[in-house]
């Protein structure tokens, strides 16, 4: 066999396969596009899938990839074996309707005899138990003798899903010998031990099952195969598994020299080492793809990933992050056939740090409580950790299940997940009843959007503000009516409307509807999933009624703003991939006519001289005047135009296009202005985290901006007359008063100081002796918690040896501090549990350190009664 690395073994695969007479594509991203069946790419067929079906002509009947791919199932196991992976790369080749089973087989035989240069005697293949076909191909055109082509069931060699396209399968096996056997007479492919290894799988679809189970036969045959690369590469270079291939054990070398710990000398750390090593890969593929860590989706398959990892790095000694650093090495190795690493290597290694950062600030305090609630569990003799300590964790402290799941079972110790579920479950019912009556629940579109499907009404409003129309409907306290009379409110539809209905996240439209003898405000307009478009209404004057003609017209003013607002989200939205980088992507807007809000995917704060840089690019966009114009395409034409969308989102047949010179282009069904200039200005008022992975900025333009300079400047003015300076100086003015006010308050401490070295004598001459012990209780007035430390720390330093509890009563608030010299200490007195009985006696809670202890109290008049008590504790 030729002794090939994980690259040469990609690079002979295609090849091979450009030769004959296959378009050799490079590898697809590993989120799925247009594919919601998928989390991540998990084989090399599954982006393909649409070419397989036949939604989709494919470029060429013959194709081959080398497709990246990540599997999480087994991540537990990840680690604890040698052969489990979340991430590896999958050879294949395959044929949309051209070749079939014959030259798939015979392709296969000639790549791995040939190119490979495996012997022919170590090759043994399965079939499908009923595929006599596959077993002739095997069999008489190949050679190879009837005791190595193996039958096998349904189970093991029939792919297929639930319906659509399957197939019987065929599997080469390599056989690496006896010693790696079990012995048995019957041992060959199919066998539990680690003789013969699957490299090669070929999928022959031939039918298309149908939802009544019956296997009709295609008309167009399909083949697809999958070789593992990892698994291939293992196998020619002699290794006994996967962690043993040439590239990946350089990233073990290099696990090794950051830990300063050797693999293969202990089990447990064999099992972190191989952790990092194969999570690192796939985190630093992923976040290169565009994954971003959050708590759901494929966002927390890459949180997952590098929780664990960092977790296994702290078992090896790591202190602090250092996945981001190792992230480079693993660029460094695969950046020649993957460029796009190179590319996103600055974003690569600051996700991960972000993301490494903000798990080691939770896992230190998570560990230790989960470590209290195992000993306590094994104290009790019990063997499952309760589902409310564990949500306890997660929702208090941020820690995972899986996480405490998996420090669990390596305690041998198990987790309550029914009851942690259940938990869950409560919290979401909490958090949905707190959301009920935020709106007007009245007005939502969803109380009757089921009474609408039978009317038909256009939107005109990209075109008219102003239109004559029919009224199809009326409805009054959600019953339909055939009028509606002066002072009542109700919903109203018209065949053609200019009204704007709420949706992709600008409000709707206001304005008036006026006929003959009424008239109507409009206050908000609203559309349905089958965007039938419906207005509620107050009658001014007059009555409505069904049939009747109707001027509308949409309040113009209010309409700008709005397309102000929701032109410059789309100038943000590109200036935030500007500045921030490709990976910032749309998470949801609100678009009102006094300001906007634009959520995306980002994985840290934005810092001033970038906001500052974004907000000044919008700007610049909106000086230079650029056209806005608008293209009603198809989805596939508008992401040839390389138009920005959510394209995971559903899209009609038609989608509108909506193009700001070259600067940007975006998929909206929004009204907008025609010229950015007409936006004004722009104005950022805040950025914040929204939830983990999404940010959020505020902000406001045209009359909001101008409105927002008059009330700055006002507060100047306001500024200027209290400092008694003119407006120019007032920068100055108040720094000069900082420092003024830095100095007062340097002699007020230093008053403060000498003041509790006077009261802290005072008091000492107030001490007694309770059983031999020195014993000092005093209440002052007015201090905080912080000078009530300062000043028992002075008395404490007089008193070579004693207890001191002090008390402050400062705006009907008591504060407790207990002090315990290190002689008393060592003699059993606790200051924790002392101010704990004191500070009850208030009603007040507290505890602390055996030496110093400090609590608060609620009722300022017990504080006498408080201090009493001491003497009988001593």
């Amino acid at each position: 066999m030729k002794k090939l690395g994980l690259h040469e073994v990609k690079k002979e695969f295609l090849d091979f396969f450009k030769e004959k007479d296959h378009l050799v594509e490079k590898s697809f991203s590993l989120v799925p596009k247009n594919d919601k069946s998928l989390l991540l790419i998990n084989a090399g067929m599954a982006p393909l899938k649409p070419y397989f079906t036949g939604e989709v002509e494919p470029p060429r009947r013959r194709m081959a990839t080398c497709q990246k791919c990540v599997r999480t199932g087994d991540i537990e196991n990840v680690g604890k074996t040698d052969r489990h992976a979340t991430f590896f790369e999958m050879l294949g080749n395959f044929s949309f309707g051209d070749y079939f089973k014959e030259e798939a087989i015979e392709f296969a035989w000639e790549f791995m005899t040939e190119r490979l240069e495996v012997p022919k005697d170590k090759i043994w293949v399965t079939i499908f138990e009923d595929d006599d076909e596959s077993f002739k191909i095997w069999n008489e055109k190949i050679g190879i003798e009837d005791k190595k082509i193996v039958r096998l069931g349904k189970e093991d060699n029939f792919w297929e899903l639930e319906v659509g396209p399957c197939g019987p399968c065929s599997e080469i096996y390599i056989d690496r010998g006896e010693k790696h056997g079990c012995g048995k007479e019957t041992c060959k492919p199919g066998c539990e031990c680690d003789r013969y290894v699957e490299v090669w799988n070929l999928v022959f679809s031939q039918f298309d099952k149908d939802e009544n189970g019956n296997y009709n036969n295609l008309t167009n045959k399909n083949i697809d195969t999958g070789m593992g690369l990892e698994r291939m590469a293992a196998v020619l270079e002699g290794a006994d598994n996967i962690f043993e291939v040439g590239e990946i054990k350089k990233v073990i070398s290099e696990v090794e020299r950051t830990t300063g710990i050797s693999y293969g000398k202990d089990k447990k750390t064999d099992e972190s080492i191989r952790v990092v090593t194969d999570h690192i890969r796939a985190m630093t593929f992923l976040i290169s793809d565009g994954v971003l860590p959050s708590n759901e989706g494929r966002g927390y398959v890459l949180r997952r990933l590098i929780r664990r990892a960092a977790r296994h790095g702290k078992l090896l000694g790591i202190e602090g992050a250092f996945l981001s650093e190792l992230s480079s090495f693993i660029i460094k190795l695969w950046s020649e056939d993957y460029p796009e690493l190179r590319e996103n290597e600055v974003k690569i290694k600051k996700v991960i740090k972000v993301e490494e950062e903000k798990f080691q600030e939770t896992i230190d305090q998570g560990i230790n409580i989960l470590d209290a609630y195992i000993k306590e569990t094994k104290e009790k003799g019990e063997v499952v950790l309760s589902g409310d300590k564990a949500f306890k964790l997660y929702d208090t402290y941020g820690f995972p299940l899986d996480l405490t799941r998996e420090i669990l079972e390596e305690k041998n110790l198990k987790v309550d997940e029914n009851e942690f579920n259940i938990e869950m479950e409560e919290q979401r019912n909490r958090a949905r009843k707190a959301r009920e009556g935020v709106g007007n629940g009245a007005w939502s579109k969803d109380d009757f959007s089921h009474r609408f499907k039978s009317f038909n009404t256009t939107f005109r409003g990209y075109e008219d503000i102003k239109l004559s129309s029919e009224v199809l409907g009326i409805f009054l306290e959600d019953e339909k009516v055939s009028k509606i009379s002066e002072g009542e409110e109700g919903i109203i539809l018209l065949n053609e409307t200019p009204f704007y209905g709420e949706g992709g996240g600008q409000v709707g439209d206001t304005g008036t509807i006026k006929g003959d003898n009424f008239e109507a405000l409009v206050l908000d307009t609203k559309k349905t999933k089958d965007n039938v478009i419906f207005h509620f209404v107050k009658v001014l004057s007059g009555e409505i009624e069904d049939g009747k003609e109707a001027v509308s017209q949409v309040d113009i003013s209010r309409r700008n703003d709005i397309a102000r607002n929701h032109s410059a989200t789309h100038l943000l939205h590109k200036a935030l991939k500007d500045v921030l980088g490709d990976h910032v992507n749309q998470a949801g807007s609100i678009v009102l006519p006094n300001r906007l809000r634009f959520d995306f995917t980002h994985f840290e704060g934005i810092n001033e001289n970038d906001l500052a840089k974004i907000e000044q690019i919008v700007n610049e966009k909106i000086l230079e005047q650029l056209e806005v114009s608008t293209i009603e395409t198809t989805l596939e034409e508008a992401k040839k135009m390389g138009a920005t969308a959510l394209f995971d989102e559903k899209y009609g047949g038609k989608v509108r296009v909506v193009k700001m010179d070259d600067y940007s282009m975006e998929l909206c069904g929004g009204t907008h202005i025609d010229n950015t200039g007409k936006i004004g200005l722009f104005k950022i008022l805040s950025e914040s985290g929204i939830a983990s992975g999404v940010r959020r900025i505020e902000a406001i333009t045209g009359r909001a901006v101008y409105g927002y300079l008059l009330e700055t400047e006002g507060q100047i003015d306001c500024v200027s007359k209290v400092l008694k300076t003119n407006r120019k100086d007032v920068v100055e003015k108040a720094k000069d008063l900082t420092e003024e006010l830095k100095e007062k308050e340097k002699e007020i401490e230093s008053y403060k100081g000498k003041m509790a070295s006077s009261l802290a004598d005072e008091i000492i001459n107030e001490k007694r002796v309770i059983n031999g012990i020195n014993v000092v209780t005093y209440s002052v007035q007015n201090m905080d918690m912080n000078e009530l430390r300062n000043l028992g720390d002075e008395v404490k330093n007089s008193l070579e040896s004693g207890i001191i509890v002090l008390a402050s009563v400062s705006d009907d608030k008591v504060s407790f501090v207990t002090m315990v010299t290190k002689d008393l200490v060592d003699s059993g007195y606790h200051a924790g549990k002392i101010i704990k009985e004191v500070s009850a006696v208030t009603g007040g809670k507290g505890g602390g350190r055996p030496d110093m202890a400090q609590a608060g109290g609620k009722d300022p008049k017990k504080v006498n009664e408080a201090l009493e008590l001491v003497d009988k504790l001593i």
